[in-house]
């Protein structure tokens, strides 16, 4: 036995964190899972190798930030205990600011202590740098899990649970490191009642689980090769090379997120929890609050329910509804990241929420049919398309040469170049937004067939499905996009 790669099982490696679609995930969960089985029926036991396992997965992850997630977590249920035993309504107020303040403030330390550093020295015409802060994977979401368990303790829609019960709520591994965002309301029925996994879960959690490891590992990482080049040195490339690239981000960060979400709520099933429905074929939209219905739906409504709605929503008139809508965006942009880049890209999505509502109160009667639907899905494709480019550039400055080269440098004929050198892109490229475009009836038929099959036919693509893996993926293996969030 080699003892030192015993030892390597338990010792972070930031190079290396566990991720899904790994062999030493696919390894570590086999074992897990086996153990799994045989304490699945022991309320307590069950409970305890659920937080240990979620807590060594977050360590491999993360290292030591492990300790910051277990006292944020800690302390955010002692202020919940407050909450729930404090009679006056001022003082359930005064411990939920606490509460809020208390998890958003490692939040803003880790993730914009920098950003807004740096923006006061330019204020003051001075240029510091500061040094980079390393952030703790995750934490964007765990933080609004917690703040959504807070308000909803005080507007008591949930009970407080004992401690183990939140403790399995807050670090549940499948959903813990990137989404999606689950509530106490959905997840805590669910942890004391007897785990009672089907054949029809079973089939559900292993269609999840290979559809996702298709999207990530083999469209999303694939593709993704070429807007990386693209991206990393914009200013070498021609408009025709940079619409594609956008057209190949847009899909990766799609196929990437999504497929995330889907090995997420696999996994989790095969434990006999479910997760929330994350994406809804966001590709398909008519218009962009429709996009903003499929896209990420589990932070979409946690922008809408604690955010939008608390500063007013549609109650306090047309005018006011615009102003919610933009402000809503713009605290989603900069969730997402500590740069103006981001900033601009949310308030871009609020502009369009805006034009959107103007549109439908002028015109909703007017327009319709298929030709106006067809129409609609191509602008609202186009427009996701493009403002996912700072999403994905370096910078502001990076944001704009690429819309420049866009709008001024196009050549058709550079297309042909493009799919000679890059065949297997193409059919990858074609292949993933066939897929992403199909529609709900043909999905359904597709999982119903894979379904009806045998289980020793699901493991045997399962088996195919890796092989290939092993053959288009890069020398290293890709992490989640939305683990930098």
């Amino acid at each position: 036995m080699n003892w030192k790669e015993l030892a390597d099982l338990f010792v972070h490696n930031p190079k290396e964190p566990l991720l899904f679609h790994t062999g030493f995930f696919l390894f570590i969960f086999s074992v897990f899972l086996t153990v799994y089985g045989l304490v699945v029926h022991k309320l307590k036991l069950r409970h305890f190798l659920l937080i240990a396992f979620s807590l060594y997965f977050y360590y491999k992850a993360s290292g030591y930030f492990v300790a910051l997630l277990f006292a944020t977590v800690s302390l955010d249920y002692l202020f919940s205990l407050l909450i729930s035993r404090t009679r006056s309504t001022a003082g359930k107020k005064i411990f939920l600011f606490l509460g809020v303040l208390f998890s958003l403030s490692f939040l803003f330390y880790f993730k914009y202590r920098n950003f807004f550093l740096e923006n006061l020295s330019l204020l003051n015409g001075q240029t510091y740098s500061f040094p980079a802060l390393i952030l703790p994977i995750g934490i964007s979401f765990y933080t609004f899990q917690s703040v959504s368990y807070l308000a909803d303790v005080y507007k008591q829609k949930v009970h407080v649970p004992v401690y183990s019960d939140y403790l399995l709520y807050m670090t549940f591994f499948p959903h813990l490191v990137a989404g999606p965002i689950v509530r106490a309301k959905d997840f805590l029925p669910q942890v004391r009642v007897p785990i009672s996994i089907s054949k029809p879960m079973l089939n559900e959690a292993l269609w999840l689980i290979t559809k996702g490891l298709i999207k990530k590992a083999i469209i999303a990482d694939f593709v993704g090769q070429y807007s990386d080049v693209v991206f990393s040195a914009p200013q070498g490339f021609s408009g025709i090379e940079h619409i594609i690239s956008a057209l190949c981000y847009t899909l990766q960060i799609f196929c990437d997120f999504s497929g995330y979400t889907d090995m997420a709520i696999g996994v989790a099933l095969l434990m006999g929890y479910r997760l929330c429905l994350n994406f809804d074929s966001p590709y398909k939209s008519l218009n962009i609050t429709d996009f903003w219905r499929r896209w990420h739906i589990s932070l979409s409504s946690w922008l809408r329910d604690y955010i939008y709605i608390p500063l007013g929503g549609n109650r306090k008139g047309p005018a006011w509804q615009l102003l919610f809508l933009l402000l809503t965006m713009l605290i989603g942009g900069f969730w997402h990241g500590a740069s103006w880049k981001f900033i601009f890209w949310g308030g871009a999505h609020g502009a369009l929420l805006i034009l959107h509502k103007l549109f439908t109160r002028l015109f909703s009667k007017t327009f319709k049919g298929w030709v106006f639907s067809f129409v609609s899905w191509i602008l609202t494709f186009c427009a996701v398309a493009l403002l996912w480019i700072p999403f994905r550039a370096h910078s502001l400055q990076d944001t704009w040469l690429i819309y420049e080269k866009i709008f001024s440098c196009f050549d058709p004929a550079v297309i042909l170049g493009l799919v000679r050198a890059n065949i297997l892109l193409c059919v990858l490229f074609l292949l993933g937004y066939a897929c992403t475009l199909l529609p709900q009836v043909t999905k359904g038929l597709i999982r119903k067939k894979y379904e009806e099959q045998d289980f020793v036919v699901k493991m045997l693509v399962l088996a195919v499905l890796i092989q290939v893996i092993l053959q288009v993926r890069s020398s290293a293996v890709q992490p989640f996009i939305y683990f930098q969030f």
